[in-house]
């Protein structure tokens, strides 16, 4: 079952987001394997990032062995995390 991820970094820019997604998705400009779905944009007070991966057990993968250890590393000029999280299991997804 799809698994979407919902994040929110406070006071997070377009710039910041821009320097964080060149670090942690592939250089083919591609999403990450297991990743079906990628969005994001300004929100009131910040950046928000919604991302849908094909099972939760792909999202924690790409969590655990890519994004947490490169925003615990620092990304120079990225957005400061831990962002605030929302996921859930998808009941519908369609695009």
């Amino acid at each position: 079952m799809a698994y979407a991820i919902i994040h929110y970094f406070p006071g997070g820019t377009k710039d910041q987001y821009e320097k964080s997604i060149a670090a942690v998705h592939p250089s083919s400009g591609g999403l990450p394997t297991g990743q079906i779905f990628h969005t994001a944009g300004p929100t009131p007070g910040g950046w928000t990032v919604i991302a849908v991966h094909d099972t939760k057990e792909s999202w924690e993968r790409f969590r655990e062995q890519i994004l947490m250890p490169r925003l615990k590393q620092g990304i120079a000029g990225g957005l400061a995390g831990p962002p605030q999280e929302t996921a859930f299991e998808a009941h519908t997804l369609s695009m």
